[in-house]
């Protein structure tokens, strides 16, 4: 996106923010930032630490004690971390430094609200999956540790590949693919089902809920989340319904998958690329017109936990080099006060 004026997109998206009331002056963005409030009533915005991960712009990942000092600098209320390295694999986190951690973030008030698992429970290669699962089980450990309540679960994660430029989720996806064959489907099915049932019963071992993502590639809508937390049936698994995911995302399609998904909702997500316009307003890449109705819709069935925020896509590469993390840090504040924005008038 160009800072030099806004494109056709940003423009429909302005409009769509101006008719919500979402518009503000560039006085109104020079006022400090607000306080977070750990705790407080009401949706909140988080931060997915995955947006500081060193994955997908260039340059080292900060540490999650510097993730959690820029969720304070930006006025997000929580953070989320992502379970991999350099921040969240539970190798590297045994309780005493979990608690250390939590309380450092207690500290600034900040709270740790999920940790996001990586999982694929669907191989057909038995070590694999049973690999995921400990995987799975240490995560859960963790995110008890930290006090966190929730655990973010794919049905199946192909992964993504580090490059020193730009990296990329073809090579996983391509291994992914030729290793579940369309017509494997009910067996891909049926080994996620078995292993969300066995971590859903480690998650009432330790008190943490399992938020089930709306995402690809084995889930085809959030109806496929909604019928495996019913074949699972366990009061541990829940929903993590993300908006950009979903499908259909007109104002009845989203609040029919709300309704529909109503008291399993755990966690969400939003994500995209953010510039403030000439007129002080905040524009997303995508999805403008539709967050306004989403917060609404989620209000309606009572959810009172997180959107966080996440930049989990490539990014752009400029006179032959990926961005760096100037480019994150932008997107992340600008993020922020777009969400804070939505919440008060939806």
């Amino acid at each position: 996106m160009s800072n030099q004026g806004i494109n056709r997109r940003q423009f429909v998206g302005a409009a769509a923010l101006t008719a919500a009331g979402l518009i503000g002056t560039a006085a109104d963005s020079a006022q400090a930032q607000p306080k977070p409030q750990a705790g407080k009533p009401g949706i909140k915005v988080g931060l997915y630490s995955i947006t500081f991960l060193g994955v997908w712009y260039q340059g080292k990942g900060l540490t999650l004690e510097q993730v959690i000092q820029k969720a304070k600098q930006y006025g997000y209320d929580g953070v989320e971390i992502d379970g991999k390295r350099p921040h969240g694999n539970p190798n590297d986190w045994p309780t005493k430094r979990c608690k250390q951690l939590r309380s450092r973030a207690d500290g600034e008030g900040i709270e740790i609200y999920a940790v996001a698992g990586n999982n694929d429970f669907s191989s057909p290669i038995c070590e694999h999956r049973e690999a995921q699962i400990v995987y799975m089980r240490e995560l859960i450990r963790m995110a008890s540790d930290f006090g966190a309540p929730a655990v973010r679960a794919f049905f199946a994660w192909p992964g993504v590949t580090k490059h020193p430029q730009l990296a990329s989720y073809t090579v996983a996806r391509d291994i992914w693919n030729h290793s579940h064959p369309p017509a494997n489907e009910k067996d891909d099915w049926d080994r996620c089902r078995d292993a969300l049932a066995e971590c859903s019963r480690y998650a009432a071992d330790y008190g943490v809920t399992l938020a089930l993502q709306n995402h690809a590639p084995l889930v085809k809508s959030y109806k496929d989340v909604l019928r495996m937390i019913q074949e699972v049936n366990s009061p541990r698994l829940k929903a993590c319904l993300d908006l950009p995911l979903l499908l259909d995302k007109s104002p009845e399609g989203i609040h029919t998958a709300t309704s529909e998904l109503g008291a399993f909702q755990a966690l969400s997500h939003f994500g995209g690329e953010f510039e403030r316009a000439d007129d002080g307003s905040i524009v997303n890449d995508h999805e403008n017109e539709a967050y306004p109705h989403f917060i609404r819709a989620m209000k309606q069935i009572g959810y009172s936990g997180y959107m966080g925020y996440e930049l989990c896509h490539p990014l752009p590469v400029v006179d032959g080099q990926t961005v760096g993390i100037e480019f994150a840090e932008k997107n992340a504040q600008l993020a922020a006060e777009f969400m804070r924005g939505v919440l008060k008038v939806a």
